[in-house]
């Protein structure tokens, strides 16, 4: 459930109609419901109520401060992936010790900034960085609380680009590999080796991949446990979906029933990373229509957003359903929805079932808070699209559409020219 929705044929974020925010911002913009992410969090960390348990939102979804200031509020830790992922969400109030730093690359310098800060656990993806983490640690007078990322080679059957839990995959240490890591961290001084981590991949649609995943931590957990290890927490990842098109994917009790089955008698902290299924469906991309173009065998709805605003359907062959902003009975028609830019991969939805629209009306790409804007760039030299958070009646830009002059003055023209 999500708070978009036709109110007398005009589509409202909340109580705010977007003609009015599109009048104000222009177009493109997102916009962000916070009864959608307030509703979004809650039923999932509500699953885990009585357990030991703790629900650090994937700031890589939404890093817009606005977002994630709101789920701070509503009892949020974060998964991050970088020092700046750190910054912004200290910056959105959350407290070090509710940051679990995650990441295949992470640099000598974004270790120890984290280390400085005192975040709650590094989730270590191979040998290497247990030592670069060990001696990072061991020059600031240290220790690193660690957790492994194992990979139980479980398909996760979603999109190849999205997916993470494989045998040959660059995430996470194989199965094979794994009682040598945990043997090997326990060897270096500064690292305090206190968990295990698996995340199999993003947008999963099924059950069976997360219970394999889960039996299969589990079990290394009580493994390493007989041979002396202190494993004291379990970080399951996030990955769970959300509907895009027709797909229902599963819904947060039927995870959390799963989570309860596997890891039954586990007694450690289970930490949870979900992103998309919190934001995703939380946010919208408004854009209005430039042309319909008509060729010989099809119609192309021309829109002013782009490619650069939102990749994931070139990047990922994403679906977004696309609706009017003014609804319409009018008998649908099959468009291809595409933007402005000069790439031939610039589209939306091809063959799309919708209400013919015209230039100058608003259409919506649902489904948009995920993987959006913090995906976006300006190619084409495109201004990045300004973002709009709505609470009930009111509405405020959370972060604003820069002007032209950010373009031309990033860029330093070298003096023998």
């Amino acid at each position: 459930m999500d708070h978009f929705h036709y109110v007398n044929g005009t589509y409202f974020a909340e109580e705010v109609p977007l003609e009015a925010i599109a009048a104000a911002v222009g177009t493109p913009f997102y916009c962000y419901s916070t009864a959608t992410l307030e509703r979004h969090y809650h039923v999932f960390a509500s699953q885990f109520e009585g357990m030991d348990a703790k629900v650090c939102y994937a700031v890589k979804a939404n890093s817009n401060l606005a977002v994630l200031a709101t789920l701070k509020k509503a009892g949020s830790g974060a998964d991050v992936v970088s020092e700046g992922e750190i910054r912004l969400a200290q910056a959105a109030g959350i407290a070090a010790q509710d940051i679990v730093f995650s990441g295949v690359g992470k640099t000598a310098g974004e270790m120890a900034y984290a280390l400085e800060q005192g975040i709650f656990q590094f989730n270590v993806e191979s040998e290497p960085e247990l030592d670069l983490l060990n001696e990072v640690a061991k020059s600031k007078g240290l220790h690193a609380p660690v957790a492994i990322r194992i990979n139980p080679d479980v398909d996760p059957k979603t999109h190849a680009k999205i997916s993470t839990g494989q045998k040959e995959s660059k995430f996470g240490i194989s199965a094979k590999q794994a009682h040598h890591a945990f043997a090997h961290a326990a060897s270096l001084p500064h690292l305090d080796v206190q968990g295990v981590s698996v995340h199999i991949g993003s947008q999963l649609t099924s059950m069976e991949p997360f219970a394999a995943a889960f039996r299969h931590v589990r079990n290394f957990v009580f493994e390493l446990r007989s041979k002396g290890f202190s494993i004291r927490t379990v970080d399951l990842g996030g990955g769970l979906g959300i509907p895009y098109g027709e797909s229902e994917p599963p819904v947060p009790d039927m995870y959390a029933e799963t989570v309860r089955r596997e890891m039954q008698g586990i007694g450690a902290k289970l930490i949870f990373e979900p992103g998309r299924l919190i934001v995703g469906n939380a946010g919208i991309l408004v854009s209005r229509v430039i042309y319909v173009k008509k060729s010989d065998s099809r119609t192309f709805v021309i829109i002013d957003a782009a490619m650069n605003d939102l990749i994931r359907p070139t990047l990922y062959d994403a679906y977004h359903e696309i609706v009017p902003a003014r609804a319409s009975s009018a008998e649908k028609m099959a468009v291809d929805v595409v933007g402005p830019v000069c790439e031939t991969g610039d589209i939306f939805a091809e063959g799309r079932k919708m209400a013919p629209v015209s230039a100058g009306e608003l259409v919506v790409l649902r489904s948009a808070g995920a993987y959006g804007a913090v995906m976006a760039n300006t190619y084409n030299a495109r201004l990045l699209v300004p973002e709009v958070m709505v609470r009930g009646k009111e509405y405020a830009v959370v972060r604003p559409r820069p002007g032209y002059e950010s373009l031309t003055k990033r860029d330093k023209i070298p003096s023998w020219i």
